[in-house]
């Protein structure tokens, strides 16, 4: 009797092929469908930090001058975007981390960037002050929410992996910024040896020297996705196998003290594997990269986590989108084989991915 044993499950459909130039790490998919992306500043050649897939080829958007920033601190242009997102009244908003290379902060940096689709012209830019946007932060992910308040708010992570974690909140109209949850245990990364995260049969560790040192990764909140219903954010940590939920009435009221919004913070079990990509669509379904398993988790809204998608070409799936066509659009960047992660040696090999699977269902639309 053969025993296959690893075998591939679900559709995995290539979108596009990066045949050259830097990883990306961010997706985000219009309701008319026009895809996005962005490249992180890490060491890699950036020409754009965003860029509009179009007839085959990456541009920058929404054009090379917001692509070339005067400084880490120029408010004015794109520093270094981790994430780019459009919300439910399909405006592209981009996430600057303001940090290439994870270097400290400089006010200016660290901002949301709203880009109206309609005319490919940025509308609004809401730069964080230094008590929301730390020396340390690094700007991860964000959802929102368009029916609270005059202009919605929106939920940002902060991964950083040499301070503070955290959940910040956005009033998009005032612009005004919060920081909630800070270093609670449900932002913070796990340590071993409770966690070490293996990935292609090697442990996922920030630096991996010839002497077998080895330093475990540090990035804390990360992953983030807002309930179909806006009640509830779901988030996880990198360096964890757990993922938490809060109400977002508690994010959101100023009067509560940290130990009162901690305390409604709800551990959601193991989702099975280290991940950095949560997303969820129309139906309450709620999906997680799963890194260590080259795939993609889905938890259905009775609650049973399954595997939606399995393929060897999950090369660290990263960010997810799911779009109005029916499908989740998904990143495969090969984070865990640059060379701070294997000794010294750069293992990336092109082309990195962009894939779609298809799931029937739409996005959340909070509007």
């Amino acid at each position: 009797m053969d025993l296959v044993t690893d075998a591939p499950c679900g559709d995995l459909e290539l979108v596009h092929a990066f045949a050259d130039g830097p990883m990306p790490t961010g997706v985000s998919v219009s309701h008319a469908g026009r895809i996005f992306v962005n490249f992180p500043k890490w060491g890699d050649d950036v020409r754009f930090t965003v860029g509009e897939l179009r007839d085959g080829q990456v541009v920058p958007y929404p054009d090379q001058t917001w692509n070339s920033p005067d400084g880490d601190d120029d408010e004015t242009a794109f520093v270094s975007v981790q994430s780019i997102v459009v919300d439910p009244a399909d405006r592209l908003w981009v996430l600057d981390t303001g940090s290439p290379m994870f270097q400290p902060t400089k006010v200016g940096g660290p901002k949301l960037v709203c880009v109206d689709l309609a005319t490919d012209t940025v509308v609004q830019t809401i730069v964080f002050p230094r008590e929301t946007a730390l020396e340390t932060t690094y700007l991860n992910d964000v959802r929102f929410d368009l029916r609270r308040g005059e202009g919605g708010i929106a939920y940002i992570t902060d991964s950083s992996d040499q301070g503070e974690n955290a959940i910040i909140v956005v009033d998009l109209a005032s612009g005004e910024s919060w920081r909630a949850l800070r270093d609670h245990p449900s932002t913070t990364a796990e340590q071993p040896p409770a966690f070490v995260p293996m990935v292609e049969g090697r442990p996922f560790v920030e630096q991996e020297e010839p002497d077998g040192e080895r330093q475990p990764i540090t990035m804390g909140a990360d992953g983030i996705a807002i309930s179909a219903d806006g009640a509830r954010l779901w988030y996880c940590p990198l360096a964890s196998r757990h993922w938490y939920s809060v109400p977002t009435d508690a994010l959101v009221d100023r009067s509560l003290s940290a130990d009162e919004v901690g305390a409604q913070v709800v551990d959601e079990g193991d989702k099975g594997s280290a991940g950095d990509g949560l997303e969820t669509d129309e139906t309450g379904t709620i999906y997680a990269t799963a890194g260590e398993q080259n795939a993609i988790l889905r938890r259905r809204p009775d609650g049973v986590v399954e595997t939606l998608v399995h393929d060897s070409r999950l090369l660290w799936p990263d960010t997810m989108s799911v779009a109005a066509d029916g499908h989740l659009y998904v990143t495969a960047n090969q984070l865990h084989r640059q060379e701070k992660y294997r000794g010294g040696t750069d293992e990336r090999v092109y082309p990195y991915a962009l894939f779609r699977t298809r799931i029937g269902a739409g996005p959340v639309r909070l509007r």
